[in-house]
C-alpha cells in the first residue's frame, strides 16, 4: 500500500517510518525540509519526499494524490505559548481541503485525551484539529494518547531530567495529578493496527499502558528503575508560572514547552476503556517496563527520534533553509585553519562532528556552561539539551543551544547555526579541505548584529573567543578518543 506520512521529521513519525517500511509499504514522507530527512540504506525506491509547508495551502497540482491511508502527526506546542492552537488550525485545515482531492481511504491522527469537562489550551487544540479533520470527506480514526514514554520523548527527557539531578524535590501540587503513561513501542503498534481496518472508521480510542498513576509516582517509578533513592515533596502554592520556571530551569525543555506542558498536566488524563487494545489483540506494557527499555535505548546510544529535534518541524522563524547561506556583508568573522598533522582526516572529521553534547567544545568547556547559564537567565534554551547521538549528526539536529544546518560526510562540513539568545544571528561552521596538498581543518564564526547592542556585545566577547576559539580547533585537530583496554575472556 502506498501511506502519507506528515510528520516525518517529528519524534512519533521518524518511529513510525520504518514500521511502515518494513511491513512492506510505500511511504510519501512529507517534509519541510528536505535536508532535515535522515536516508537509511534500503529505502531508495520505498520513499519519496513531498516538500510542503501544511500553514500554507497545498497545491494540488503538484502534489501526490494517489495514496491509500494517511497518517497526520503534525504538532506545533513546543514552537509557542500563545498562537499554537492557531497554527494548529491552520494546518490541520488545509490538510484536510489536500487529502480531500486524494484518493485516500482513511485518516489517521494521534491526539491527546480529552475526557475531562474543563481542558488545557493544548488538549482543546488538539480535540479541534480532531474536529476539523473529521468534516472531510476522508474517514478519520483518531488515537488519543496521554504521556508517551520513551527514549527522547519530552515527557521522559523531563522525568528523566528530574530525577537524575535531584535527590530532593519539592514541587508543585499537578505532581498529584493522574495520567495513564503508553510505551513509544505501544504507540506505533496501535497506529498501524488501525491502518485500513474499516471497522475503527470514524471513531476514536484512547490508548495508554497498564498502569494509571499520578506524575509523582512516574517519578518515584523511574527512581526505581534507575536504582535511585529520591524524596519529593509537593507544595500547594507553586502557581502555574513558577511551575513552569523550575521546569525550564531544571530540565532541558524550552520555555514554551514547559508552559504548555504545565497547563496539561493539572488535568487527569486517564483512557476512558480498553476496547481498541482488545479489538486489536494488544497487551500494552506496564510504566517501569517501558523506562527500563527507554534506558536500555539511551545507554546503547539507538536513540531514533528526539523531541529536541524534532522542533526543526514547526521552527518560529519559518524554514531553516534560508540560514544555510551564511552572509558575508555587515557581519563580524572569525576564521582560523591549521594543517591537520596529528591525525587523520577521518579522525578529525570525527572529532568535529561529535562536537558539543557530552564531548563538549574541546576548550574551556567551563565557559561553554556559563554562556549556557547565562543564555537560561534571559530565556534562552541553554546548554542543557545536549545531542540525540554522541556521534552520528544530522540537519535539522540539535546541538545544545545550536541548530545544525548542514551535516555533509561528503565535503566534510558541518554548519551550526545558533538559538541561543543574541543581539543578532551567528553561524559556526567547521569544514575539511585540501590546501597546497595538506589537508586543512577550516574554523569560521560569522555574526551579524542587530543594531548598536549587536556590535557592543560582539566587541565584548572578542577576547573570549581569541582564546575559545584558538583552543576548540587546536584541540579538534589533535583530539584522540580514548580507547577501552581490550577483554579477554
Amino acid at each position: 500500500m502506498r501511506i502519507l506520512l506528515t510528520g516525518a521529521t517529528g519524534y512519533i513519525g521518524k518511529r513510525l517510518l520504518p514500521v511502515l517500511l518494513e511491513q512492506g509499504h510505500q511511504v510519501i514522507c512529507c517534509v519541510r525540509n528536505p535536508e532535515s530527512f535522515e536516508w537509511k540504506d534500503g529505502w531508495k525506491g520505498k520513499v519519496e519526499l513531498f516538500q510542503v509547508d501544511f500553514l500554507d495551502p497545498v497545491d494540488v497540482s503538484r502534489a501526490p494524490l494517489e495514496f491509500d491511508a494517511a497518517f497526520y502527526l503534525i504538532h506545533s506546542m513546543s514552537s509557542s505559548i500563545n498562537d499554537f492552537d492557531e497554527l494548529e488550525e491552520r494546518s490541520a485545515l488545509h490538510f484536510r481541503d489536500y487529502l480531500d482531492h486524494s484518493s485516500a481511504r482513511q485518516l489517521v491522527y494521534l491526539s491527546g485525551m480529552a475526557n475531562q469537562e474543563e481542558l488545557s489550551k493544548h488538549l482543546e487544540s488538539r480535540f479541534r484539529v480532531e474536529q476539523l479533520l473529521g468534516q472531510g470527506k476522508v474517514p478519520l480514526t483518531t488515537l488519543r494518547a496521554g504521556i508517551v514514554i520513551g527514549s527522547g520523548s519530552a515527557s521522559f527527557e523531563i522525568i528523566r531530567d528530574l530525577v537524575e539531578k535531584l535527590p530532593v524535590m519539592v514541587t508543585p501540587r499537578w505532581l498529584k495529578t493522574r495520567c495513564q503513561p503508553v510505551a513509544i513501542r505501544d504507540v506505533i503498534t496501535f497506529l498501524t493496527g488501525v491502518m485500513l481496518r474499516a471497522e475503527t472508521y470514524g471513531q476514536n480510542f484512547d490508548i495508554g499502558g497498564r498502569d494509571v498513576l499520578t506524575y509523582q509516582q512516574m517519578m518515584e517509578g523511574y527512581a526505581r528503575a534507575r536504582k535511585l533513592k529520591r524524596w519529593i515533596f509537593t507544595l500547594p502554592v507553586m502557581t502555574p508560572r513558577l511551575s513552569s520556571y523550575w521546569l525550564y530551569f531544571v530540565t532541558s525543555t524550552t520555555y514554551s514547552l514547559a508552559v504548555n506542558l504545565v497547563n496539561s498536566m493539572k488535568v487527569d488524563v486517564v483512557a476512558r476503556d480498553n476496547r481498541l487494545a482488545e479489538l486489536l489483540g494488544i497487551r500494552p506494557m506496564g510504566y517501569e517496563e517501558a523506562v527500563q527499555l527507554a534506558f536500555d535505548k539511551i545507554e546503547q546510544n539507538l536513540v531514533v527520534s528526539s523531541w529536541k529535534d524534532a522542533l526543526v518541524s514547526s521552527y518560529p522563524l519559518g524554514s531553516l533553509k534560508q540560514y544555510v547561506k551564511v552572509p558575508r556583508y555587515g557581519c563580524f568573522v572569525d576564521e582560523k585553519q591549521i594543517p591537520i598533522t596529528h591525525n587523520s582526516v577521518g579522525q578529525v572529521w570525527e572529532n568535529v562532528c561529535s562536537i558539543g553534547g557530552q564531548r563538549g567544545w574541546y576548550y574551556a568547556n567551563w565557559l561553554w556552561k556559563v554562556r549556557g547559564i547565562l543564555d537560561k537567565l534571559v530565556g534562552g534554551i541553554g546548554l542543557r539539551r545536549g545531542r540525540t547521538h554522541p556521534t552520528n549528526i544530522h540537519a535539522g539536529d540539535a546541538l545544545d543551544f545550536w541548530r545544525v544546518l548542514v551535516a555533509d560526510d561528503e565535503q566534510k562540513r558541518l554548519l551550526l547555526y545558533a538559538e541561543m539568545k543574541l543581539p543578532g544571528e551567528a553561524w559556526l561552521e567547521f569544514q575539511i579541505r585540501g590546501k597546497g596538498g595538506q589537508a586543512m581543518l577550516y574554523q569560521l564564526a560569522t555574526f551579524r548584529p542587530h543594531g548598536l547592542f549587536g556590535r557592543l556585545y560582539w566587541y565584548a566577547v572578542l577576547p573570549l573567543h581569541f582564546f575559545i576559539f584558538n583552543g576548540m580547533i587546536r584541540n579538534m585537530e589533535r583530539h584522540q578518543p580514548k580507547v577501552s583496554a581490550p577483554h579477554y575472556l
